[in-house]
């Protein structure tokens, strides 16, 4: 007895020194050493210990601080592949409780700038973290503006961080651009990786990326182009075809600038989606006291019914000019010549008021296009001035999308749909939209996954479906065609109701995919409904709701009894007769 209670024991301990092997590993480098680590192309700029749970953000005047931190190496490094770049770079590493897995975060907007909330964020998870300004502060560039006119004082431009004077981002500047496009991630990777295997004298077991918009795109550029960086990738509202959408920055602009009477009023996207939300709420598989849409595909409506009449007045109602505007805004960019879709419309059901969504409100009253910087990096500073031979108030898609795309497209465009490499290897692939995204339109997301559908369609022949390449990929819900079978083995995407870019918005905007990706790469377990949460004033604990969000094509359909609040009540079921809506059908 005793000897079996011994060996017991014995096992017991070796399960305890096999998990504390894990999550501490042994034998670690003092932190303060990797200042002299030698790495390619690379300037060890820093590498200190922050103990005493608080680290002060640089540069914030007051100071900001981040508490609750466990102790940590804090490393600063510099990237310099070419004369012209200066990638700077941070790794946050765990002194003890490491997981064994590295994460790389992607940037938002224009890059310049560190996520330090991001960095401890999952810092505190366990992760050895990384994060890069993508190269961009250099050239002194913000979130939201790298190349413009200058603010001209208009306290919306100030208050996104747009200078007072005229500014050329990343023009002159091509490897900047190559660094901003994807370099900088991929570089920011191989040296986060060389500097974990320093430190704790072992490699990541595990290599996951996450970034949404920009870090979205940076995410799929290291699917297409750097397959063996990462073992799964998660992205959310992925900026994939940047052309495109720089490209009809200024249409969007001038969508209400074309007229004094073509501006939405105050009160008026209020108007709109009340509107929306009575036609369609609820004929979607969500239910009719929602306040978001589950799938606006479904949703009919033309803005025309809102128009004036009788003694109606704004912004009681709309204009017919204010009815164009609208109808431009759900339409999308077409090329006027040749017919073809360069972005799709934004979904009914997108209309807010909330100016922290970046949405048609706040674009329509800054002094030029929101988020046109790279046209300044194409034509330089005349782009900015009305009267000049191609400017924001003359850019014709027909005619200078081309432009665009020779300089811009080959080092930011993430558009390629073979991801064989990474599938090859057992890369795994999460994306998210929100439906109510006014700054990537949901339908482009759409459209990249059914690129990938129709790729992995090409690869094969079926006997049930024949040839398989099917245009945009219009399988419905069967979750049986085996294009989609093929593509959802390595790639998924989740459409959330009511977020809008990236967070927030009145649908359930919480959630957490990285467990789940973590989940399919390493357990092989492919991730299925995940579980969105409302919180009350988008702020935890009080949760107003819950809903499942489903792998596309599948949406959440309200079961038919129960509390509509309850994810439990809702099932993922194939919804038949979607629609992936077209610019030109009427609507």
């Amino acid at each position: 007895m005793d000897m079996l209670r011994g060996r017991l024991v014995g096992l017991i301990l070796g399960i305890l020194a096999l998990v504390a092997a894990i999550a501490t590993p042994a034998a670690a480098t003092p932190c303060a050493n990797l200042q002299t680590l030698a790495l390619e192309q690379t300037t060890i700029t820093l590498a200190t210990d922050v103990t005493g749970g608080i680290f002060t953000i640089p540069g914030t005047n007051p100071a900001q601080s981040i508490t609750g931190l466990p102790a940590f190496c804090r490393v600063a490094a510099t990237i310099a592949p070419t004369l012209d770049s200066s990638i700077k770079v941070e790794v946050w590493l765990p002194a003890t409780m490491w997981n064994g897995r590295f994460l790389g975060l992607g940037s938002g907007g224009f890059g310049g700038y560190y996520d330090y909330s991001g960095l401890a964020y999952r810092l505190k998870a366990g992760y050895a973290v990384a994060y890069t300004g993508l190269g961009t502060g250099t050239s002194g560039c913000t979130v939201h503006y790298c190349g413009s006119d200058g603010n001209k004082g208009n306290a919306l431009a100030i208050a996104l961080g747009d200078t007072a004077t005229p500014s050329l981002g990343l023009y002159g500047h091509p490897e900047r651009i190559a660094d901003f496009g994807h370099r900088a991630v991929h570089l920011m990777t191989l040296r986060s990786k060389e500097i974990i295997q320093a430190f704790y004298q072992q490699s990541p077991t595990k290599a996951y990326f996450f970034g949404c918009s920009t870090g979205g795109q940076s995410g799929l550029m290291e699917a297409q182009r750097y397959p063996d960086d990462y073992d799964g990738i998660l992205v959310g509202a992925p900026a994939y075809n940047r052309t495109h959408l720089y490209a009809t920055t200024p249409l969007g602009w001038r969508n209400t600038h074309a007229t004094p009477g073509r501006m939405i009023q105050a009160g008026q996207m209020a108007l709109i989606n009340k509107a929306v939300l009575a036609k369609c709420a609820g004929r979607d598989g969500g239910v009719q006291s929602d306040q978001f849409l589950t799938d606006p595909r479904h949703c009919r409506f033309d803005p025309e019914v809102l128009q004036c009449t009788g003694g109606d007045v704004p912004p009681a109602c709309l204009t017919a000019e204010q009815v164009t505007t609208m109808q431009n805004y759900y339409a999308g960019t077409v090329d006027s010549v040749t017919g073809e879709r360069i972005v799709p419309g934004f979904a009914p059901g997108s209309e807010t008021e909330d100016l922290s969504a970046k949405g048609l409100l706040l674009k329509e009253q800054l002094p030029e296009p929101l988020f046109d910087g790279p046209l300044y990096w194409v034509y330089g500073p005349t782009f900015g001035q009305p009267g000049s031979t191609i400017n924001h108030t003359n850019f014709d898609i027909h005619r200078d999308l081309p432009t665009v795309e020779a300089m811009l497209a080959e080092p930011l465009n993430a558009t390629s749909a073979d991801l064989s490499a990474f599938r090859a290897r057992g890369g795994r692939l999460i994306m998210y939209q929100g439906w109510a995204d006014e700054l990537v339109m949901p339908q482009n997301t759409i459209d990249y996954f059914n690129a990938l559908v129709t790729f992995d369609g090409s690869q094969f022949k079926s006997p049930r479906h024949g040839d398989t390449r099917v245009e945009e990929a219009r399988f419905g819900g069967d979750e049986s065609h085996p294009a989609l079978r093929r593509t959802q083995s390595y790639a998924r995407l989740y459409m959330v109701p009511g977020m809008y870019h990236c967070n927030g918005g009145p649908g359930p905007n919480s959630f957490a995919f990285l467990p789940a990706l973590q989940d399919w790469v390493e357990n092989g377990t492919p991730p299925r409904s995940v579980v969105a949460t409302k919180y009350v004033d988008d702020t935890a604990p009080n949760v107003q709701m819950t809903r499942p969000l489903c792998v596309f094509p599948k949406i959440a359909k309200y079961n038919g009894s129960g509390s509509t609040d309850d994810a439990a009540n809702f099932t993922c079921v194939g919804h038949e007769g979607h629609h992936d809506h077209d610019p030109n059908d009427g609507r």
